[in-house]
């Protein structure tokens, strides 16, 4: 019961942070960046910091589960998966949020060319997770099918 329980949730968490990474990349943000760059910036700075508290926990509890899932012996597979969707915690701090403390940093002109640039690339690189997580989420659920 406890390691379907563990399947169930490293899943669905996966799927949830997938789900919402997705809606960032292909609706937020694009839309967000449809705007001048003062209120894109202006935009994001509050989602950012909203999702943080969604985003996080999902990955670092899909994580969790599905190592502790490898763990109860139902193969290598489920810490592949896992891997997948942990792995966005690391990239989050090392190639992410360099680029956020650039756009939150205090006296920074939010209607620049450089606030622009650093909007697009914000937004490659969450594509970044948003294609992990999706990884993470097909290959848990291909796993939860075959059982």
């Amino acid at each position: 019961m406890m390691l379907q329980a563990f399947q169930f949730l490293a899943t669905f968490c996966a799927a949830l942070f997938a789900g919402a990474a997705l809606y960032i990349n292909l609706v937020e943000h694009p839309a967000r960046l449809g705007l001048d760059t003062r209120a894109a910036a202006m935009q994001w700075a509050p989602s950012y910091k909203r999702a943080t508290w969604m985003q996080a926990p999902l990955a670092l509890l899909s994580f969790l589960c599905g190592t502790g899932v490898w763990f109860m012996g139902a193969g290598a597979a489920w810490f592949v998966a896992a891997v997948l969707i942990g792995v966005v915690v690391p990239f989050t701090f090392i190639v992410i949020m360099p680029t956020n403390h650039k756009l939150l940093a205090p006296g920074r002109d939010l209607g620049s060319a450089e606030t622009r640039t650093l909007l697009e690339n914000w937004g490659r690189f969450h594509a970044v997770r948003t294609v992990l997580s999706l990884l993470a989420t097909v290959l848990y659920m291909w796993l939860l099918m075959r059982t």
